[in-house]
């Protein structure tokens, strides 16, 4: 079975969890007989592709006066004008070539059109432009490949996947990490929410990382539960047994990973810091993330007057994230809304304790950690309180948390995504 999937990251170049997640699921498919064709909008070179066969959009090559992208036409040409595609000719050549491929649909001569879009594969101010201009290439990659089935992450590759299913009319699995009422609560970027919800509508199948996940898409997007299953995440394994780093300070250290965000909780983390810090002060704080509430976060440990036993790392990746862990002595993910949360499963696997939020996808999996409504402040300080001061319960979820960890493995969760593949097939 060959699988044409569509993704906005891959690690090494990762912002968070998605990518993480698409690269376990990949590997976890190559050992069940299921070859990927991954699309990113931008590849570097640096990528493990031992599981998959990467294929970069920015090296995509196409025409776009040819008929095969009308329906992308219209939506195209702001962006066009803008972007500069025309290097060599005038403003008035370039607007007399259009006057005359509008009047005619014929361009004559060597086509202006055929080029290559460089994405830049970030999150920045012109997203949407990049998601539209991947959406466009996915026709032609779908035209020129292969495979059996169609696979889209979030939002971001939604169309993509789209179009490469009417251009293929192969079947289409979306797959839902997270929703926009996890990122915004209800204040939803509505345009964000319309693709979310017709991307789901136009799929044969919808994964969703968590029960919790799946009961949203189907409450509050209208999609027809019998399409919607779910499937949890993993994580993986551990290459060599994890260490302790030598700590040059007596204090005991507590971490928050991940972005610095609503969905995330950060305030909640702070809040429940300040409380402990009255009961003990032989205790560190680090928040190891960026976002946008992270100047607020800032101000407010200032306001407080704990900033000489917290700390502000900013992103965090790769080998830095397992020093961090091999640093910490308790986990916290008081996320508000948490489709799943790969990070705490991360932590368990370095021997670290966890605290996480009821309101997280990991919650329906997890027995060894411990579990709080994100807005119990007091639960949530007395919970890493007792994981910092009582050490046989410490070592309790340590030893069962690590061994509940191991056995959650990207094999099985891709062995579950493989028949949701045969499903539609």
């Amino acid at each position: 079975m060959k699988v044409l999937m569509f993704g906005w990251e891959f690690p090494p170049h990762i912002t968070g969890g998605l990518g993480t997640a698409c690269f376990g699921l990949t590997k976890g498919l190559m050992h069940n007989d299921v070859e990927v064709l991954f699309v990113v909008p931008k590849a570097y070179g640096d990528e493990n592709q031992e599981a998959v066969k990467l294929i970069n959009a920015s090296d995509i090559e196409i025409d776009i006066r040819s008929h095969f992208y009308k329906d992308y036409w219209n939506k195209l040409q702001y962006i066009e004008v803008d972007s500069n595609i025309v290097p060599y000719t005038t403003p008035e050549e370039y607007f007399n070539i259009m006057e005359t491929y509008e009047r005619t649909g014929e361009v004559k001569g060597e086509s202006i059109f055929f080029r290559k879009f460089n994405f830049s594969g970030k999150y920045g101010t012109k997203l949407i432009e990049e998601v539209e201009r991947y959406a466009l290439i996915a026709r032609k990659i779908a035209s020129s490949y292969e495979f059996d089935v169609i696979h889209a992450h979030d939002w971001l590759t939604y169309f993509a996947g789209v179009e490469a299913k009417k251009v293929s009319g192969k079947p289409l699995v979306v797959h839902m990490h997270a929703t926009e009422f996890d990122r915004s609560g209800e204040n939803i970027n509505q345009m964000v929410y319309d693709r979310e919800r017709a991307g789901m509508e136009a799929a044969d199948r919808v994964i969703s990382v968590s029960n919790l996940t799946r009961d949203i898409v189907i409450n509050r997007y209208g999609i027809n539960e019998n399409k919607v299953l779910t499937v949890h995440n993993a994580v993986e394994p551990m290459q060599k047994k994890p260490v302790r780093e030598k700590k040059f300070f007596k204090e005991k250290v507590v971490t928050f990973l991940g972005r610095v965000t609503f969905q995330k909780g950060p305030e909640y983390f702070i809040e429940a810091a300040y409380k402990i810090l009255q009961r003990d002060r032989n205790v560190r704080f680090v928040m190891a993330g960026s976002g946008d509430m992270l100047n607020k976060m800032i101000k407010r440990v200032a306001e407080l007057n704990i900033a000489t036993k917290f700390h502000f790392t900013g992103f965090l990746q790769g080998s830095d994230v397992d020093k961090m862990f091999a640093l910490s002595d308790v986990y916290v993910m008081p996320s508000v809304s948490e489709p799943f949360g790969i990070s705490p499963l991360e932590a368990m696997r370095s021997n670290v304790p966890v605290v996480i939020s009821k309101q997280s996808g990991v919650a329906e999996i997890l027995k060894h950690a411990l579990k709080v409504d994100f807005w119990d402040i007091d639960a949530l300080a007395n919970s890493i309180y007792g994981l910092l001061h009582y050490n046989a319960i410490s070592k309790m979820f340590k030893t069962y948390g690590r061994q509940e960890v191991d056995n959650l493995k990207w094999d099985n969760a891709a062995l579950k995504v493989k028949k949701v593949y045969q499903s539609v097939i």
